[in-house]
């Protein structure tokens, strides 16, 4: 995949583009089903397929939606648009500026102009533009004018659930890891590089790996099953997300007991694949009943992963234990 990081870095219109706009994040099943579309039109063209999207995600930069929690990073986000077979990304920079521009001007200098859109498909609830401007109607009009198709598709659903990003980060930040996989078309992962902790685990006889990582959504406070993806190996582990209330409340962590594994692990980027989920995480009386519930964690967690296979684990781009 060719990806775009300005628009001025498209020296030429592409050939035969079909193209869908949107921020994309999660790349849940109802984006992936865009990204079907658009490339089942571009072999229909004889031509190629294009995904435009925009960094930082808006409601990063505008109103009251700053604090959003993104499902993926920059980085996620565009190996997961690859693997779903797109040809080239546009990722515009993001900001008021950006944000003040006309949505018929984007259509014309973006869209028509800089990549020569023949398909444009979108889906039902989208619109872009100063005051959301760019909605069905316009694009269907600056497409008669321009030469250009338009398709909206339906909302798309499992028949119970409509796939949206917002479902996705409602699911993740209630620790439903499980539920999760049938929007999201995965587990949930989080990437980060091992750091050094407070050595607690490793006094419990449970040495733990900390994780410093980009992600804005974390799975809600608890104690997690996963799998771990250390360069060519995929592990089981325990995991906790919390802050370590038996030793007095910290700052939120992400560290993870990797099983029958006894090696120096930091400074290495690690991804960690959520399964399931066993319980909220709590405060224990003494040091000796926190073990021994870490150790009812353990065994419960061996027998959760030891038939279980992350599912969407091949997206994760250069982890070559995912491929």
């Amino acid at each position: 995949m060719v990806i775009f990081r300005s628009i001025s870095d498209i020296k030429e219109k592409l050939r035969h583009p079909a193209v869908t706009i949107g921020n994309f994040d999660g790349v849940h099943l109802g984006h992936r089903e865009i990204f079907r579309r658009v490339r089942e039109r571009a072999a229909e063209l004889s031509g190629v397929s294009v995904v435009v999207t925009f960094v930082p995600h808006p409601l990063k930069v505008l109103g009251a939606h700053k604090g959003i929690r993104l499902i993926t990073t920059r980085r996620e986000k565009e190996f997961l648009i690859e693997s779903a077979g797109i040809d080239y990304l546009l990722e515009i920079p993001f900001d008021r500026e950006f944000a003040a521009v006309p949505a018929a001007d984007f259509v014309q200098k973006v869209l028509v102009d800089a990549i020569g859109v023949e398909s444009l498909v979108i889906g039902y609830d989208y619109a872009f533009g100063r005051g959301r401007e760019g909605n069905v109607q316009l694009l269907r009009g600056m497409g008669e004018r321009y030469g250009y198709s338009v398709e909206v598709l339906d909302p798309i659903s499992n028949g119970a659930t409509v796939y949206s990003s917002t479902k996705v980060r409602d699911m993740v930040s209630k620790g439903d890891v499980e539920g999760v996989v049938g929007v999201l078309g995965r587990h949930y992962a989080i990437t980060g590089t091992v750091v050094h902790g407070h050595q607690r685990g490793r006094g419990l006889g449970f040495p733990t790996a900390n994780l410093a990582m980009e992600k804005d959504l974390l799975p809600a406070a608890g104690v997690y099953a996963v799998k771990v993806c250390i360069g060519s190996d995929l592990l089981d582990g325990a995991c906790n997300i919390g802050t370590n209330p038996t030793f007095g409340n910290g700052a939120l962590s992400l560290e993870v007991f990797l099983f029958d594994l006894d090696r120096d692990l930091y400074g290495l980027e690690v991804t960690v694949f959520f399964i399931e989920r066993l319980r909220e995480e709590r405060r224990f009386d003494d040091l000796q009943a926190l073990k021994e519930q870490i150790a009812l964690d353990v065994s419960r967690c061996r027998g959760i992963l030891h038939d279980a296979e992350p599912v969407g684990a091949g997206d994760w781009g250069p982890l070559k234990c995912c491929k």
